[in-house]
């Protein structure tokens, strides 16, 4: 899978993209992540990509120009190329969009900046809006960070155990994660159950799918 990027801030990424679960994805070469700084495709001395909105208002709003060169570049590598901005105007992202966009061989992400971004790119250029939450985030960078994780760790061979993918919460008909103990099996009077230290996987198993 290929994902692009589309911010104002480029060096947010940095990190996040080379540890834990991501960085394994790209190391393994499931994913290929390209964090792209929307002002390469300003068309001014000064590389802006925001104007004053119409009917005056607060703040500053992103240009659908600048965005729409930026998708129109990405998507000559890739008609097919799914556009996503992140928005809370957007539905609520679940594990069901995850594994929908796990499908897909190209992605690209739009985050928003300012006090918001031109309408037109709602309607004429994402396939796709999402929010990640009823909240107020001073950008899209974080929500993109938290679909690409989402998605990267459902990537064959990213994961170390298979199995952790069937165990975890949300999936298997998005049923909650049961409750995990690790030693000591008693610390200040809380103890682990019983069952768990039985031995007996039946009722081990039963004990969880209860939970």
């Amino acid at each position: 899978m290929k994902i692009d990027i589309l911010t104002i801030f480029p060096e947010m990424f940095e990190g996040v993209f080379k540890t834990s679960i991501i960085g394994r994805a790209v190391g393994t070469e499931a994913v290929q992540i390209n964090v792209r700084n929307l002002r390469d495709w300003s068309d001014d001395g000064y590389k802006s990509v925001d104007d004053r909105p119409f009917g005056g208002g607060a703040g500053m709003v992103m240009r659908v120009d600048v965005v729409e060169r930026a998708v129109k570049d990405l998507k000559n590598q890739n008609v097919e190329a799914r556009v996503i901005l992140m928005d809370t105007k957007g539905k609520m992202y679940d594990q069901k969009a995850a594994e929908m966009l796990r499908t897909e061989e190209h992605l690209i992400f739009i985050a928003p900046h300012f006090e918001g971004i031109d309408h037109r790119v709602h309607e004429y250029l994402a396939d796709e809006i999402y929010s990640i939450g009823p909240y107020v985030l001073s950008g899209g960078e974080l929500p993109v960070m938290v679909v690409v994780d989402s998605i990267c760790r459902l990537m064959p061979g990213v994961l170390g155990n298979p199995e952790s993918l069937k165990e975890e919460s949300y999936s298997e008909e998005m049923a909650t994660e049961y409750p995990q103990y690790t030693r000591p099996a008693e610390y200040n009077g809380w103890k682990v159950p019983e069952v768990l230290l039985s031995g007996d996987h039946k009722k081990i198993s039963a004990w969880r799918k209860g939970k």
